[in-house]
């Protein structure tokens, strides 16, 4: 197990990818060699009483490797981006005074960018300009936002999408956001894979969560919390219409596997477009040692 200590700066990892890609199961796997606690990082494991469909760790899992930030609200309870950029900066000054890595693990791309960026968090007047500009370089293509980088004669030694458009705000902005530079140091981990295996993985585990009860989730949601915030998430909203007797169970199940299909396109697409993720495809043959190799030159790395 590998110590994370004498770091000028705080470490942390960041597991990002779509529903059913293995975050889960990566994530104990790199706690446990790394003597890492872990963050939930998607926006329903928060709350209390809803375990299935949100497919939290096991009590197991939970049990093995420390989890925070899971099961911190009641239903009636709503929860937003600066929630958990609150609290899971809380947790990580936790994890790290301990001397353990803080792992963040989540598919939630607004929370992840939210905390990376820290962009929505900071004291400047200047907020709908600032997301005005980010409208806007958010159109452009790679080499269209690469140009303007190059054109300000900001010196990058490492572009991607978002580092980029985090350089040409700051150029804009000046001081008001440079001050807001982050104490931590992230690696972002994206998993994905071939788009007809992970589809296979999301309507296995719609199944899955069919045997362990997601039906009776929903139907207490259905019952006591129809509109909370967690009822309008996938897994749940889907089944609704058959407790109105307006479709079958076997139509509800195929919704639910089909707006998770297409959510997993919506997060791939945030996380390439909008964080510049590099993914890691979970079935190549040296996918862990990729993994492994990645952490270890981070960890390593006292700058």
């Amino acid at each position: 197990m590998k110590k994370v200590k004498n770091l000028t700066k705080n470490k942390i990892i960041v597991i990002a990818g779509p529903t059913a890609v293995g975050k889960t199961a990566l994530s104990i796997n790199i706690a446990q060699k790394y003597d890492g606690e872990i963050i939930n990082g998607d926006s329903q494991q928060v709350y209390r009483e809803v375990h299935i469909g949100t497919a939290k760790a096991t009590a197991g899992e939970q049990a093995a490797v420390s989890h925070h930030l899971i099961d911190v609200r009641d239903l009636s309870e709503s929860f937003s981006a600066h929630d958990f950029v609150t609290q899971a900066n809380v947790a990580i000054a936790d994890i790290s005074s301990r001397g353990k890595l803080p792992i963040i693990v989540g598919g939630t791309g607004l929370y992840l960018q939210s905390l990376i960026e820290g962009y929505h968090l900071g004291g400047s007047g200047h907020h709908e300009e600032m997301r005005a500009l980010r409208q806007k370089l958010d159109l452009l293509t790679d080499d269209q936002l690469f140009a303007k980088v190059f054109d300000h004669q900001i010196e990058m030694p490492e572009m991607n999408r978002r580092r980029a458009i985090r350089a040409l705000e700051i150029a804009k902005f000046g001081g008001e956001l440079a001050n807001q530079k982050s104490d931590y140091d992230f690696l972002i981990i994206g998993l994905n894979t071939e788009r007809s295996v992970l589809y296979e993985r999301i309507n296995h585990r719609v199944d899955l969560m069919m045997t362990a009860g997601l039906l009776e989730e929903a139907t207490m949601l259905y019952a006591r919390f129809r509109e909370a915030q967690v009822s309008r998430a996938i897994g749940y909203k889907e089944f609704f219409p058959y407790f109105e007797g307006q479709i079958t169970l076997e139509a509800a199940v195929e919704a639910v596997k089909q707006n998770s299909r297409r959510y997993s396109k919506r997060q791939i697409t945030w996380f390439k477009n909008r964080m510049g993720v590099d993914f890691q495809d979970i079935l190549a043959p040296d996918f862990q040692d990729q993994v492994d190799q990645k952490i270890e030159r981070f960890l390593d790395d006292k700058n």
